[in-house]
């Protein structure tokens, strides 16, 4: 290829179009435990997060419920992903070999927030969440109908492999994905850019903002223990069990179990099988979905 403007235009749209086909393409399963949020500043903050509002029979004035008001807030990082191309491949015409790695960088962005996610979710037992105590942990504080304040868990314990319960079913999820500034496809390969001139070799890149924070503790329980069905049945009867601020029921309804790859076997007999171990009917069967992923291995 002669290396003129027109050819390099011609190359860089190939190229771009590779990278946004396999972004496209690119499967994720993250999308089912986040609440995706767009970012408008450096940080964003989360006060409303822990506020519980609930209906009551409207007699005489409203009565107006004064909502504590939490200071999580979430910063945003900016990450980045570059490759480089010798000129003299785009010179030997070469430049279809170099087509999959473009793909690549495709792909890895459509991956990249499912690292941030898993990774957050995993550390979830030493991370803070909104109300100053660990994502998952035994001394959450909630208001009794006395105002007295109390400790409530969405940590069963243990010391093991650790796997997750979550309500995936409301708008609000157990983890948000902030989004400041999309992944970017950028190319420098114009004969004055100082990496051509001087190393002779075209650099493609990505670059985004983003973050990841933890939503409401209440949708989602961590353990440790051993996964069999008296674990999961303690897990899955205590968040249904959860009350908020004076008592209220919040209605947590857990629909996914989520294990790494060294869990699957477990997670599928607890949840997935016609029976159990003893041969009787398994009644815990298809009470969730369960999700596998490679992330938290």
């Amino acid at each position: 290829m002669i290396i003129n403007s027109g050819n390099l235009k011609t190359l860089n749209v190939a190229f771009k179009a590779a990278f946004a086909q396999a972004f496209t393409d690119a499967l994720v399963d993250y999308d089912q435990i986040v609440l995706e949020v767009k970012s408008t500043t450096a940080t964003e903050e989360y006060g409303w997060l822990g506020q519980t509002t609930g209906f009551r029979e409207w007699i005489g004035d409203r009565v107006i419920q004064n909502l504590k008001q939490h200071g999580y807030s979430i910063k945003n990082r900016t990450f980045e992903n570059t490759v480089g191309v010798p000129r003299e491949a785009i010179e030997d015409d070469q430049y279809g070999v170099y087509t999959p790695l473009m793909a690549q960088l495709g792909q890895d962005a459509k991956e990249h927030p499912a690292e941030l996610v898993y990774a957050l979710l995993k550390d979830g037992f030493n991370q803070k969440c909104y109300d100053g105590q660990n994502f998952f942990d035994t001394d959450h504080p909630v208001l009794n109908k006395a105002g007295v304040e109390q400790s409530v868990s969405n940590f069963q314990g243990g010391s093991g492999t650790p796997w997750f319960l979550l309500d995936t079913t409301r708008m609000i999820r157990p983890i948000l994905l902030q989004k400041r500034k999309p992944y970017n496809f950028v190319a420098k390969n114009q004969e004055t850019d100082e990496n051509v001139f001087t190393r002779k070799e075209f650099v493609y890149g990505v670059d985004a903002r983003l973050n990841v924070g933890f939503g409401l503790w209440q949708l989602a329980h961590g353990s440790k223990e051993a996964l069999d069905a008296s674990s999961f049945n303690d897990a899955y009867a205590s968040m249904q069990s959860l009350k908020g601020d004076n008592e209220r029921p919040l209605n947590i309804r857990p629909k996914l179990l989520v294990v790494p790859p060294t869990l699957r076997e477990a997670a599928l007999e607890v949840v997935k099988a016609e029976r159990n171990a003893a041969g009787a009917t398994n009644i815990n069967r298809d009470a969730v979905d369960v999700l596998v992923t490679p992330w938290l291995a």
